[in-house]
């Protein structure tokens, strides 16, 4: 199986010998979409997650997460709440790989006196 990007490749060495003209190249790099888009490593999106005391507003937890390892955390995170399990998981965890960034979920465990956020930044 080829990458879209050893297609494209394919395609730019098939114009420099002049296999195919321009316009045949157009439409095979249209067939095969869009270019991929380069990892812009220093722009690398982060999961914040923030545990704060509800009775003394203190932060209990700040962890950050790399979005590539959000599957994951949160896997591991709903074995310890098992509220954030199921199809409420798998929402949340389409939401950050679908670009979504800000407050994603906020929940307070009252027995433990706690809030738990979070944030994808």
């Amino acid at each position: 199986m080829t990458t879209p990007g050893g297609e494209r490749n394919r395609i730019l060495k098939m114009i420099e010998a002049g296999q195919v003209s321009a316009d045949e190249a157009a439409q095979l790099l249209d067939a095969i979409g869009p270019a991929p888009r380069p990892v812009d490593r220093q722009r690398s999106r982060l999961v914040r997650v923030r545990v704060t005391n509800l009775h003394t507003g203190r932060q209990k937890a700040n962890v950050t997460i790399p979005v590539s390892l959000v599957n994951v955390g949160l896997r591991l995170g709903a074995r310890l709440a098992p509220q954030l399990s199921g199809s409420a998981l798998e929402d949340l965890i389409r939401s950050i790989e679908g670009g979504a960034t800000g407050r994603l979920l906020e929940w307070q465990d009252l027995e433990e006196g706690e809030r738990v956020e979070l944030i994808v930044e």
